[in-house]
């Protein structure tokens, strides 16, 4: 090990907070070791890997298990992701099967308790719902679901029901990347991957955190820079953060102002004479919404038509715009038009939470192909994702309204049709009108039948809605009293969620179950069951899959396929069914070998190719599309669309956008129009509300709360405050106040001079902790394409309790 490496283990484990700790589990000590390297073999100590429960890196770890428990936990120096190390909450994931609260008897809800129920009376109840009322059921999931319990969930609806009320939590997170992809170049995720980090010269983030969001991938950079490479950092943000204190320069923009900074560097790149002509007469064309009805093919412009429309956008208009100085932008667009550098730029949820998400998606992208920075290694944009399967499950197995496996979309009929060959259903199965994507699902159930509501019973899997969901009082707390509405929550610990729900199903977590995720570079990833889950508590999958059942046995024709075979249908080496819906059964054959098996002849439709699940089993990942070679070997791909990396553009081309959406293998360069935010700063809300995560935690809290040394660490939610508006308003660092919006109040604490620093007239709080829901307060408006609501701006003003 090098000196450097040596300091940056040293870095990443400082950051950990401790090398070993012990917590109280279940009213016992329960000693998590941390081991730096990798594990030794130890007595009794059985290892085995699986990808972080965490965020979207998709960091591997060996997982120590002794006596039927997850014992310790080291970072998998197997693994090129995060080679060995890990962040705070992957060091310490282990616990978090073990919270005191484990949910783990299903639970029906009888007045204002819940009494315990066997599970063959949960999937009854469950299959009552759906036989009222099969086009008034939907299922909300996540993409924390595995890639076979996603599969199995779209097709019980789109398959089996014949109803695509399906769409998961992702449409609150990477919608708009989606969208922005896809009107970009006709397909969905990144062209590049994490090498991007170990090669650009110039890093911009725009509006995301990774110092603390992404730890890992962040700290690829900064080891970088430790060893004396010259890699510039550029933070965009609304705020100072972590990021911030490593960046060489920090612009800091308006709510909004990505948009005209992305416009204005275009602008720049043309008038100046520039952009990269040859990469663009080659392999671009230009693209504009249209006027009336605008979808994601938009309209074709001319290239004189986009420098026309763009011409407004000069320095000093962008300056008025975003709020940063006029030179910023120049700078900007000389550092674009330097061809010698290699420029990566990374974006999570602050360009995709916005109204203007998939706008701000497709000109970050356009600034990249605009300028040529694009196919080569460190020449990338680069969309992160916050969940561990987002990518692999809802974007790729196409758990979405809209969509079905491979890339398909319900609307389109040839799609319906392979798909309905592919799982061997009769002919006009699938519906071919979309279902409800999130917000609308929400408002469909929290609005009574009598009133237009369309839908009456949500089985969520894998998500906290109760506490994730935008105005929670519209869409999620409008539930109460609706007495024909049924709320069926899988769960691991009792939830926002679980608190208005009407049946609660135990789950299994983790590495309590066989699991497949694909991380944010296209990397899937494969693991299997190493300890029992608790009481029960039984896997999403079989969930699913005993639902189905008991309706076939009811008569449900859509539980057969054509043949008159369950639509799971899972066989043994000698050719026999299986009875998977029987738990007792269910870990007879590896069901999700069965199913993603089924799920890759999909992946094969749009060049998302797999390799066979059991070469996974062998590898630490491989990023798609895996092409299997003549003598046999599974290759992947890292730089898709590119000539010296990419197996489907054709042999002596430098560059094939084949999924183009022109048809002609050209990536889209796209105009957008900028527009403010949909609500604003006034006299009666004067202060601009933000919301995000921490470092401890992990989205609502669900598990990292409930780890001992995280909670510690970082025990309550707050309100970040520029000093010299708390001063104006006498509020002191500590101070409990109230934060009201049009939609709602909270109150918490105030956190004065920490970790983050918001400008004047703008607050920042996260929203881990259940006990202070920010979105009580958040808007729901959403962008118009992805659907993707804007948690990161609304209107607030801050009232001070008390004399």
């Amino acid at each position: 090990m090098t000196r450097v490496e040596a300091d940056r283990r040293t870095f990443m484990k400082s950051a950990a907070m401790a090398a070993a700790s012990a917590a109280v589990v279940r009213d016992r000590t329960f000693a998590l070791q941390v081991l730096d390297d990798a594990p030794a073999e130890q007595s009794g100590v059985r290892w085995a890997k699986a990808p972080c429960r965490f965020c979207g890196t998709g960091c591997h770890v060996q997982v120590g298990v002794e006596n039927g428990r997850v014992v310790a936990i080291a970072g998998d120096q197997a693994a090129d992701v995060n080679k060995g190390l890990l962040c705070v909450k992957g060091y310490h994931v282990g616990l978090a099967l073990y919270g005191e609260d484990r949910l783990t008897r299903p639970l029906l809800r009888s007045g204002d308790r819940f009494v315990p129920i066997t599970w063959d009376q949960a999937i009854d109840v469950i299959a009552d719902r759906v036989g009222m009322a099969p086009e008034r059921f939907a299922i909300y999931g996540s993409g924390q679901w595995t890639i076979p319990e996603g599969y199995a969930a779209q097709k019980l609806m789109k398959g089996g029901l014949g109803n695509n009320h399906i769409d998961p939590n992702a449409r609150l997170c990477m919608a708009s990347a989606v969208t922005g992809f896809i009107a970009t170049y006709g397909v969905d995720e990144p062209a590049g991957c994490y090498q991007d980090l170990d090669e650009c010269d110039v890093l911009i983030m725009w509006g995301n955190n990774p110092a603390e969001m992404h730890p890992v991938l962040f700290s690829r950079v900064i080891d970088r820079r430790s060893q004396g490479e010259e890699v510039l950092l550029i933070d965009i943000s609304t705020r100072r953060t972590r990021t911030t204190e490593h960046c060489q320069e920090y612009l800091e923009m308006k709510p909004h102002g990505d948009v005209a900074i992305a416009l204005g560097i275009c602008q720049q790149l043309i008038e100046r004479g520039e952009y990269d002509e040859s990469f663009v007469g080659r392999h671009c064309s230009f693209r504009a919404p249209q006027a009336e009805n605008p979808t994601l093919l938009g309209e074709p412009i001319t290239f004189d038509e986009f420098k026309s429309r763009i011409a407004k956008y000069t320095p000093e208009h962008v300056s008025e715009l975003a709020g940063i100085p006029a030179d910023s932008v120049r700078r900007l667009a000389s550092l674009f038009a330097d061809r010698s550098l290699r420029i990566t730029s990374l974006w999570c949820m602050g360009m995709n939470q916005h109204t203007m998400g998939t706008a701000i998606n497709t000109l970050v992208h356009g600034v990249h192909l605009l300028s040529g920075h694009f196919g080569r290694p460190g020449d990338a944009p680069t969309s992160l994702t916050g969940q561990p399967s987002a990518c692999g499950t809802v974007r790729e197995v196409g758990t979405l309204a809209h969509a079905l496996p491979g890339g398909r979309v319900v609307a389109n009929a040839e799609h319906r049709r392979q798909c309905e060959e592919i799982w061997g259903l009769p002919e006009g199965r699938i519906n071919p009108k979309p279902g409800f994507h999130t917000v609308s699902m929400w408002e469909q159930f929290c609005t009574p039948a009598s009133a237009g509501g369309e839908i009456d019973t949500i089985w969520v899997q894998v998500t906290n809605p109760g506490q994730t969901l935008p105005n929670l009082p519209k869409l999620f707390d409008a539930k109460k009293g609706l007495e024909e509405k049924f709320l069926i929550v899988s769960e691991v610990y009792p939830t926002a969620t679980t608190q208005l729900a009407d049946l609660i199903l135990p789950s299994a977590m983790w590495v309590e179950k066989n699991g497949v995720f694909g991380n944010s570079e296209r990397r899937t990833q494969q693991w299997f069951k190493m300890v029992d889950p608790p009481g029960d508590a039984r896997d999403d999958c079989w969930q699913t899959i005993a639902v189905a059942h008991r309706l076939m046995e009811r008569g449900h024709e859509g539980m057969r396929d054509a043949n008159g075979r369950f639509l799971f249908r899972v066989e043994d080496d000698a050719g026999q069914e299986v009875p998977i819906w029987e738990w007792d059964h269910y870990y007879d054959v590896n069901v999700d070998r069965a199913l993603f098996e089924e799920y890759r002849a999909f992946t094969r439709l749009k060049h998302k190719n797999l390799a066979p699940y059991d070469e996974y089993v062998r590898s630490r990942g491989m990023r798609w599309p895996v092409v299997e070679q003549p003598e046999g070997v599974w290759r992947e791909t890292r730089f898709r669309f590119a000539g010296f990396d990419d197996p489907f553009v054709p042999e002596g081309e430098d560059f094939d956008f084949y999924h183009s959406t022109t048809g002609d293998g050209r990536a889209q360069i796209w105009f957008h129009e900028y527009t403010p935010p949909p609500e604003v700063p006034d006299d009666d809300y004067p202060f601009w509300l933000s919301t995000g995560r921490v470092l401890e935690h992990w989205h609502t809290g669900t598990m990292t709360r409930r780890i001992p040394q995280l909670s510690r660490a970082m025990p309550s939610a707050y309100v970040e405050m520029h000093r010299a508006d708390a001063e104006a308003l006498d509020i002191h660092d500590g101070e409990t106040i109230a934060i009201e919006s049009r939609r709602g109040r909270l109150e918490l604490p105030v956190w004065i001079g920490g970790r983050g620093m918001p400008p004047m007239g703008t607050i920042f709080v996260p929203f881990f902790d259940e006990s202070k829901l920010v979105n009580l307060v958040t808007l729901d408006a959403h962008d118009p394409f992805s659907k993707q609501p804007d948690f990161k701006k609304c209107a607030a003003r801050v009232v001070k309790m008390g004399g």
